[in-house]
């Protein structure tokens, strides 16, 4: 019965329509002419209340109601007025606008920025030859759990709308998940004791720094200067495949591209963080005269802190009998409003989402490797196959949310929209699988001495990449704690299976990968099938 909640700026939109007035004479049946002249208005009501509104907005009273319709009140001849007219509802002027969409080179370049610092291995291969895998693993998962959790932190100040706070975020963070990461493989590397864990902790500290200042470009929206700063690393990275580099070239690739990273992340962030000090006058602009700065503060001549006097600089002020110098270009910081800031617990969920998935997607290229059995290699291309995918991963999300929006505007019932939205859903996941197979396809066959992508190993890809698009899915409509528990605990048993030898990795990571993607899917079907959860 109200106006729409949103109003672009300027847009007058009434509230309650314009009705057509009454001919003049009497009606031979004053009810069937009312009917006629509201027909449109009726139509369209969703509820004999707005009918009832629109009658007393008219000027309808109670007792001209009951002395021209025989009705008790208004409410009685809208419920008839609106038992008498079928419904008609007036499709909105132009084409819906999607709020879910998104380009796709963009995410196809968001993907490919995820996958392209795994190409470091590949050109540090000699710096991590007998090295040891705790460390770098143990520097990984760290870093993924506190970049997941940052990150969802300083996307929250973001959709507040304070660019400010986001950054101070990441400010914040970054330098903290760096030094934890490191750490980490500091403390793995000195538990293991090997001759080439140090090395491998070296390289894990590098790792999580630029771990660190990657979130930082990729949440203020600076993918392309990532990939930018990626090219030298991914340029060594392709000679390597054709040329023996020398180890000090090798190294030094590698450091231009972290350290491009990482100072492209301190100026994004010293841009977005005003600094508090005085601001000189722009060119050409005259200092603020004294009668600007008496009205700029509040006062005047007649004011009882007594007249301005004019100071040497051309500014000041009379307060309690002195003078005091008036800094018209100071900038005064402003205090925060920190009673709506984001919770920090908020943001563990998406920590423990980050260390499930990043334990199933390590699992998947190194289960064997780490099973210790016979003649056992990396499965690399699954690996970065699962990478690639994250970019129409995204996109494919967008288009879901769109879709399933396009449905609930289309339907009738809450039957046709689960079938519609059902129907989006297969198709988006279908869409996304298939990207997957084909990545897979050709990483395997492209991959120097990759192994076969058997049925098992394929099946488990495919489950696994279910596993992440639906904990995605869930994540993205706020359900991220029961994604994270389902990930976990399906982490939880593969390291457990691990630990005890219990079955072999293959059946392991197959079973607990048929088992988490039901439970995922079931979880989707249940949630998504209800139109309250798809509010824009």
């Amino acid at each position: 019965m109200s106006g729409p909640l949103w109003q672009g700026p300027g847009q007058q939109v009434d509230t309650l329509p314009v009705l057509p007035r009454q001919r003049g004479g009497c009606a031979a049946d004053p009810l069937e002419e009312l009917a006629v002249r509201l027909e449109e208005v009726v139509a369209a009501a969703v509820h004999p209340d707005e009918i009832a509104a629109i009658l007393e907005s008219d000027g309808m009273t109670d007792d001209h109601i009951r002395l021209t319709y025989g009705r008790e009140d208004s409410f009685t001849l809208a419920e008839e007025l609106y038992a008498r007219i079928p419904r008609r509802y007036s499709e909105p002027p132009g084409p819906p606008v999607d709020p879910w969409y998104v380009g796709l080179l963009g995410c196809l370049l968001r993907g490919l920025v995820f996958a392209l610092p795994g190409l470091a291995y590949v050109l540090g291969a000699p710096l991590l030859r007998g090295a040891g895998l705790a460390p770098l693993l143990a520097g990984a998962l760290t870093g993924w759990v506190w970049n997941q959790a940052f990150s969802h932190r300083a996307y929250s100040w973001l959709g507040l709308g304070d660019r400010e706070a986001a950054a101070r975020a990441l400010l914040t963070g970054a330098p903290a998940g760096a030094l934890l990461g490191s750490a980490t493989a500091a403390i793995a590397a000195a538990v293991s004791s090997g001759p080439g864990e140090w090395p491998a902790a070296a390289f894990a500290s590098a790792q999580a720094l630029y771990l660190a200042a990657a979130t930082v470009l990729l949440v203020m929206g600076r993918e392309r200067a990532l990939f930018c700063a990626l090219l030298p690393m991914t340029a060594g990275a392709a000679l390597a495949l054709s040329y023996d580099l020398a180890v000090p070239l090798r190294t030094g690739l590698l450091l231009l591209s972290l350290v491009c990273a990482v100072v492209l992340a301190g100026g994004t962030l010293a841009r977005c963080i005003p600094g508090s000090r005085e601001r000189q006058p722009p060119a050409g602009a005259s200092p603020r005269t004294p009668l600007l700065n008496r009205r700029r503060r509040g006062l005047s001549s007649s004011s009882p802190a007594g007249p301005i006097a004019a100071g040497a600089d051309g500014s000041s002020r009379r307060t309690g009998g002195k003078i005091q110098p008036v800094r018209p270009w100071r900038t005064r910081p402003r205090r925060r409003d920190t009673r709506a800031a984001p919770r920090v617990a908020a943001s563990l969920p998406y920590g423990l989402f980050g260390l499930g998935t990043g334990v199933l997607v390590l699992y998947t290229a190194l289960g064997d490797v780490l099973a210790g059995g016979p003649g056992a290699v990396v499965s690399a291309p699954s690996a970065v196959a699962l990478t690639l995918s994250m970019g129409p991963a995204e996109w494919l999300l967008h288009r879901f949310r769109g879709g399933s929006l396009a449905g609930l505007r289309a339907s009738t019932t809450s039957r046709a929209f689960r079938r519609g939205s059902a129907a989006v859903l297969a198709e988006c996941l279908a869409g996304y699988l298939t990207v997957l197979f084909v990545l897979a396809v050709a990483g395997t066959v492209l991959w120097p001495d990759a192994p076969a992508l058997g049925g098992g190993r394929l099946t488990t890809l495919l489950l696994i990449g279910t596993v992440l698009w639906t904990g995605l899915l869930l994540q993205s409509f706020g359900a991220v704690l029961r994604a994270a528990a389902v990930c976990v605990a399906a982490a939880l048993a593969q390291a457990l299976a691990l630990l005890t030898g219990t079955g072999g990795p293959g059946l392991v990571g197959l079973v607990v990968a048929a088992v988490a993607a039901v439970l995922l899917a079931g979880m989707v079907c249940v949630l998504l099938g209800r139109a309250s959860a798809h509010r824009v």
